[in-house]
């Protein structure tokens, strides 16, 4: 373990996991979620918080602003992060740190062009280290260059090395559903979708875990009155179920050893998607998707995902994937 508070030591934005801290619990399960998975890829871990000076207007008649001394906040700013930093020393990895200034969503976007990957909790605390969780957790899976992962504070009962309290909202432990050792993905037919789930089986063979891939049959309503005819609802599940076959064994193709699955379910894609993210070790989802009848599962969906997930999420943004190419070889697309 190495690092102590500063700049990556290579001179440029850092690679491996970066990490958003703001001494929040939310973060600190973060933080741990991040260094396993720094371990397991053995990467480098980078911790990140971030503050903002206030300015305030001036009284007098000059008018004009004034700034404070930041001294106070950025200690306070180390304090938390060499807090951070002493909490993963153990782990078996390379860790720096650094506070920036600034936007906390801008600084971690800018971290993402070189990161594998950044992770923050789902909501964070307010006050001058600026906004690191909350509304950034919404602001990086739309706008970051590498996936993001999430992790709500629901998780806290999956991570006792973190030390926090799962909230007291949760349930007793015989009210929540078993924890399978599972990777899960939504589908939707886009290419959004496809490309998100070769992440998702990068990352279940990286766990030697299984793969499912989940798609969800959103209810008709009235929103639908255009459809000229009444639609089969067995015949669309039959068609649904061929390209989920055709896919997953294009999938199989790529990653011969991987154990692959899919499963269809009735529902809201957002409540089929949260309600199953607390069954698997990871939800992985697109940055955006397609609407249609097999459904809507990313775009503003990810976002209702977002905030409600029960499970660590991974937003995967729009990339292309050479891999992609070969898919239509395999049988017809999901939504065409």
């Amino acid at each position: 373990m190495s690092g102590t508070a500063g700049n990556s030591p290579h001179g440029g934005k850092p690679r491996g996991i970066v990490v958003g801290v703001d001494g929040s619990d939310q973060s600190i399960c973060a933080l741990i979620w991040a260094a396993q998975e720094a371990q397991r890829r053995r990467t480098p871990l980078h911790l990140v918080t971030a503050y903002t000076v206030p300015i305030f207007a001036a009284s007098g008649l000059d008018g004009g602003y004034a700034t404070v001394d930041d001294t106070v906040i950025r200690e306070g700013a180390e304090t938390v992060l060499n807090q951070a930093s002493a909490k993963v020393a153990d782990y078996d990895i390379e860790i720096h740190a650094s506070v920036e200034t600034g936007d906390a969503a801008g600084a971690l976007l800018e971290q993402s062009e070189n990161a594998e990957l950044i992770v923050v909790g789902s909501r964070g605390r307010g006050g001058f280290f600026g906004r690191l969780l909350g509304s950034v957790s919404s602001a990086l899976p739309a706008h970051a260059k590498c996936p993001t992962v999430t992790i709500p504070l629901s998780c806290a009962s999956r991570l006792p090395e973190a030390g926090v309290a799962a909230p007291e909202d949760q349930g007793r432990p015989s009210e929540q559903p078993d924890v399978e050792p599972v990777v899960l993905v939504g589908v939707d037919g886009s290419e959004q979708a496809r490309a998100a789930v070769l992440v998702a089986a990068e990352q279940a063979q990286r766990w030697n875990m299984p793969l499912r891939m989940v798609c969800a049959v959103p209810p008709f309503t009235g929103s639908l009155a255009w459809v000229p005819a009444p639609l089969d609802r067995e015949a669309l599940y039959a068609d649904i179920q061929i390209q989920l076959d055709a896919g997953k064994t294009w999938l199989q193709s790529h990653f011969p050893g991987l154990q692959i699955s899919h499963k269809v379910f009735d529902g809201a894609p957002v409540e089929v998607l949260i309600d199953s993210s607390a069954t698997g070790q990871l939800m992985v989802v697109g940055s955006r998707g397609r609407g249609g009848f097999a459904g809507m599962l990313l775009g503003s969906t990810s976002q209702g995902v977002l905030h409600h997930a029960k499970g660590p999420l991974m937003v995967v943004p729009d990339h292309y994937d050479p891999r992609l190419a070969n898919r239509s070889d395999f049988g017809p697309l999901l939504g065409s």
